[in-house]
């Protein structure tokens, strides 16, 4: 079992930075995949970024150059840093634990873009 906390979202204006954080418990958690998803009001949850357990990368492309996924196994924690945040970005984000037919995820944390 694994639970996933996310921490650091909040309101910043456009062209600013947000570190979000997901901290892991359990075990193994260097053998999950994981990933940022976001879901905006009334549209459907989208992936953002995935790394996976040997710390490959890949972004949706509106986020490519902007965010940077990574991970800290020591510290069972995956972040993603945000910067040139647009309005678009607003949604609550959640992370995802993945590996095989095991997944979890987290509660969200709400991030909003506005001036």
């Amino acid at each position: 079992q694994v639970q996933l906390v996310e921490s650091g979202g909040g309101l910043v204006q456009p062209g600013g930075s947000l570190r979000l954080s997901c901290a892991a418990s359990g075990s193994s958690f260097f053998l999950y995949g994981m990933a940022w998803y976001r879901q905006a009001p009334g549209k459907q949850r989208e992936l953002v970024a995935t790394i996976t357990s040997g710390s490959s990368t890949n972004y949706t492309d509106s986020v490519k150059g902007r965010f940077t996924i990574s991970r800290d196994n020591l510290k069972k924690t995956v972040y993603l840093q945000m910067n040139s945040l647009k309005p678009e970005d607003t949604a609550v984000y959640y992370c995802h634990a993945d590996r095989g037919r095991l997944n979890y995820w987290g509660q969200g944390t709400q991030v909003t873009v506005s001036s």
